[in-house]
């Protein structure tokens, strides 16, 4: 006979369990049914597991191994992405630490990959290592690296093949700029958060001693000022800038400024003149309603200047300091942004020329990995056409070859694609992709797979070539995932890691997030280079915030790590954890204190599978999901339960061992099994519409109420008393039910249904994994004849609920015999209470049960349907103490009773209906609970 550790323990057998898989090659795609197959969003190869992380892959694991029970050929497609900057970060701040003197510059650009390469290979796996601790059961053999030599092919084929379709170009455009970095960077890199900052208002001169007329109205129209002025009034948050300004702007229709259209003015500190034009982009309520056009400096001013006609004017260097420009003071050439801010308004000031400072607040964008203030750059680089792309890309979608589920993301995937930019993809960075370009030294580029290639295509001989040094963004590297990862373009590869069965994939789990991003360019991508979708449906998830809905960051102090939920952490190592390596030190003492109120003996181990019943069934169809670690601690409750029940039923089912299906002899074995026959339909449901949520909270329920707190009571009395036959079905259907519960459980915790299957199926003739089991199915089990029989069962549940509610109330002690008296009953309920005299003498522990006409004696009273139950008090309570209690109840509810009707009585005509009825309700809630008690104290005489 198998047994069980006395308790649960998930140290004592995740790890070993996940070993014998990974070991065993189950998570390779098996046997020869039809395809399902995931595609793992690559996390960054730097990265470490977070919530987000381990919330959607919960989800994705949950599929997987759903679909590879229900005898599908399952590939869950692992992977990981060189995330160039990230990792340049990394290995740069290694080299400093090393305190050899080597930089990035110092090392160039090859002994510098040499290095990120030999981190990779020592440290570029973390990630993976610990998605295993939490139960991913991926194909690692077949993972693939962004920078591995098959994923690098398929991207410089990728790039060829867009550049000879007129699809890729180079071109000078304004990008998200990164001054520290020096490299152009996507808007999902860029952070904007307010800021305190300041709005400077200075006085632009008109041009050749023009004047206008300026009038100002109050809001009602009437004149407040009339005046000739001279000059005009710009406000702006950014002084510095101002060097680069090609145009002051006005609305239209401003009365304030008609006198001004067709004028120019002399731009501060410099001989420039710049022209006064009028544009609809104009906030005439903001500031003094003239805005300064900056179009190398302002991604709104970039689209004015472009309708305008107007020159681009770059004022900073790659490290944002201002350009030795002849146009541009000397006095200022190589400041930094800031120096150069704080120089100009005090050369303003001096001047004359600034009006007013006011404190302001604004968005600052920053870019999420240097923390430093992004500047709008204009810069040489390479794009990507997309307005063909995206009119295919939505054409996609809204045909339903692609499916959002929520339905209702599809309006955010919908606004982006109308609204689409040019794709910026290249980046001034070293590790990635390098770009498939070579320029000759008149700068015509080239683009070929290699620069053999680009020779004989365009007949350059000997002619000297460069390869362009800048890199593919990551971006256009994962946008090509779903096809890199399966041996395009190289035919040999793809019928070998089966390109035809895994593409299209089932389904995309991925944050709302990244719609754009990466949804997105993976649709048009592989539309237009494979002429396939990448997936079929697209399930979005939400956000994982902390328990008050905060979004988790470093800053904030407040990440939970899912590691240590797993494993546990002490205070001190957690605090350590969390103020460590802060942008704001000052912050680690706030921090600190946070944490040791909330953390006081910091986090007890939970182990993956409660941490993982905790993510599903907070899955819900929200844009947020607020962790709270109590949820994980019921759960880990739920966990320990299972393995109660487990124990309990091995040691009544012993070494009996059963074959098929169980052929009920009681009503409790007909009621469970049609309960598994519903929740098997119910899951079912659930994984098809990814309510994960609605999965989770079936299979709780049906585990704790059905199988724990109602069979294993209901059980019971078969299992101890005198018919062999009733004992010997119970036997088989307890374990019938607990392997089948357990196979059900399995996609969400899987470690312990695990190691419980292995001590239950011998009984049941099964061995193997049960990971390789059939997932059970509604149709399993023919329960149409079971309905009197769960009909029967939850009138004996409602009956053995009521009366050890009595018990409980009066504080009975469990062992005590009790008496119970009905009356009213039913010929239905007659025929019952004699069925089941046996069940609920044991459930209930009672000495007889007796049917009454008339009134019955001192007694605490019940109800269930039509049948009325008393246990007599005599000799159970202190019947003078009983009678203190109810008057005083009494008395408490007739007050509540008689302010509520005094309340109704007052409410006037203009109460709204809904607090009338309310109330209404409320009165007829205390008349019901008092008519009880008075009814109750009338027994007690």
């Amino acid at each position: 006979m198998t047994t069980l550790a006395s308790g649960y323990d998930p140290k004592s057998f995740e790890s070993r369990l996940y070993q014998q898989w990974e070991a065993s090659g189950a998570f390779t795609p098996q046997g020869d049914g039809p395809a399902y197959t995931i595609l793992l969003p690559p996390p960054n190869v730097t990265g470490t597991l977070h919530m987000g992380h381990a919330f959607q892959h919960t989800l994705q694991d949950a599929l997987i191994r759903y679909h590879r029970m229900r005898g599908y050929r399952t590939l869950w497609q692992m992977g990981t992405d060189h995330a160039g900057i990230a990792t340049e970060m990394v290995v740069s701040r290694n080299l400093a630490i090393e305190g050899k003197g080597e930089t990035r510059d110092s090392l160039g650009r090859e002994k510098f990959i040499e290095k990120v390469w030999e981190w990779k290979q020592h440290s570029g796996d973390t990630i993976e290592r610990q998605m295993r601790r939490l139960g991913a059961s991926g194909d690692w053999s077949r993972s693939v690296f962004t920078m591995d030599p098959m994923a690098s092919e398929a991207i410089t084929e990728a790039f060829v093949r867009l550049f000879d379709a007129g699809l890729i170009y180079r071109g000078q455009r304004l990008v998200n700029w990164d001054p520290v970095l020096k490299t152009a960077i996507s808007d999902l890199e860029v952070v904007s958060e307010e800021e305190n900052g300041h709005l400077w208002s200075i006085r632009y001169p008109l041009a050749d001693g023009a004047t206008f007329e300026y009038v100002e109205h109050d809001a009602d129209g009437n004149e407040v000022l009339r005046e000739v002025r001279d000059y005009v009034v710009v406000a702006t948050t950014r002084p510095e800038t101002l060097l680069g300004d090609t145009a002051v702007m006005v609305h239209p229709e401003d009365p304030r400024y008609r006198g001004l259209h067709g004028k120019a003015v002399r731009l501060p500190l410099t001989d420039r003149c710049i022209p006064v034009i009028t544009d609809d982009y104009v906030d005439r309520a903001f500031g003094t309603g003239v805005v300064k056009v900056t179009p190398a400096h302002d991604f709104n001013d970039y689209a004015v200047g472009q309708r305008h006609g107007l020159p681009l004017r770059n004022v900073f260097t790659d490290d944002a300091r201002i350009v030795a420009a002849t146009d541009i003071p000397a006095r200022y050439h190589g400041l930094d942004r800031f120096e150069a801010r704080k120089a100009i308004v005090a050369d303003l000031e001096a001047a004359g020329l600034l009006v007013e400072i006011k404190p302001h607040k604004l968005q600052v964008p920053r870019g999420d990995r240097s923390g430093q203030v992004i500047e709008p750059f204009l810069t040489d680089q390479w794009f990507v056409k997309m307005d063909d792309l995206a009119r295919r890309g939505l054409e996609l979608v809204e045909s339903g070859e692609v499916k959002f589920v929520p339905a209702n993301w599809i309006n955010t995937y919908r606004h982006w694609l109308e609204n689409i930019q040019d794709w910026t993809i290249s980046r001034q960075l070293w590790w990635g992709h390098r770009i498939p370009a070579w320029f000759d030294d008149s700068g015509n580029a080239y683009v070929g797979r290699n620069e053999a290639e680009v020779r004989a295509r365009h007949g350059l001989g000997d002619a000297p070539l460069r390869q362009d040094p800048d890199v593919l963004e990551t971006w256009f590297s994962s946008a090509m995932f779903p096809f890199s990862t399966q041996g395009w373009p190289d035919e040999g590869r793809m019928a070998e890691r089966g390109f035809d069965q895994h593409l299209p994939s089932n389904v995309l789990v991925t944050g709302f997030d990244i719609i754009f991003f990466w949804v997105a360019r993976m649709i048009m991508m592989t539309d237009r280079l494979v002429g396939r979708v990448p997936f079929r449906d697209v399930y979005i998830t939400g956000l994982v915030r902390d328990k008050d809905g905060q979004k988790m960051s470093k800053s904030k102090g407040n990440i939970l790590d899912p590691l240590d939920i797993i494993d546990g952490i002490s205070a001190d190592a957690l605090v350590a954890k969390r103020t460590t390596g802060l942008m704001q030190p000052k912050m680690a003492e706030k921090i600190e204190k946070a944490t040791r109120k909330e953390f006081p003996d910091g986090i007890n181990p939970h182990g993956a599978d409660a941490l993982r019943f905790t993510m599903a069934a907070l899955a819900g169809p929200g844009r947020d999901i607020k962790f709270d670690l109590a949820r994980a601690e019921g759960y880990k409750n739920f966990c320990n339960k299972l393995w109660n029940a487990t124990r309990f039923a091995l040691m009544h089912v012993g070494d009996a061992s059963f074959d098929g299906v169980p052929q009920p002899k009681t009503d409790a074995e007909k009621w469970i099994l049609a309960q598994l026959a519903n929740t098997c339909a119910q899951a079912e449901e659930h994984f098809a519409s990814y309510r994960f949520d609605l999965l989770a909270q079936c299979l709780y329920e049906f585990t704790w109420n059905q199988v724990c707190d109602w069979f294993l009571e209901l059980a019971k009395p078969a299992l101890s008393g005198d018919d062999a036959q009733a004992a010997q079905s119970t036997r088989h259907t307890l374990a019938y039910v607990l392997e089948s519960l357990l196979r059900l459980l399995h996609p969400l915790i899987p470690f312990i249904t695990e190691e419980l299957w292995q001590a239950v199926a011998p009984r049941l003739g099964k061995s193997g994994s049960i990971m390789t089991q059939p997932y059970p199915r509604p149709g399993a089990l023919d329960t149409a004849a079971f309905a009197q029989a769960e009909a029967d069962i939850e009138w004996l549940k409602a009956m053995v609920s009521a009366v050890r509610r009595i018990r409980s109330e009066l504080g009975v002690s469990p062992a005590r015999q009790v008496a119970l008296l009905v009356r009213g009953e039913s010929t239905g309920d007659a025929a019952r209470l004699a069925r089941f005299d046996a069940q609920l003498r044991f459930l209930c522990k009672l000495e007889q049960i007796e049917a009454i006409t008339g009134e019955p004696p001192a007694a605490a009273p019940a109800v269930v349907g039509e049948l009325q139950l008393f246990v007599p008090l005599e000799g159970l309570v202190d019947l003078a103490a009983e009678r203190a209690r109810l008057d005083k109840e009494i008395a408490k509810v007739a007050a509540e009773k008689d302010k509520s009707a005094s309340k109704l009585a007052k409410f006037g005509p203009g109460v709204p209906a809904a607090v009338v009825e309310q109330e209404r309700q409320r009165l007829a809630d205390w008349s019901t609970k008092l008519a009880a008690l008075t009814e109750q104290r009338a027994r007690l005489g």
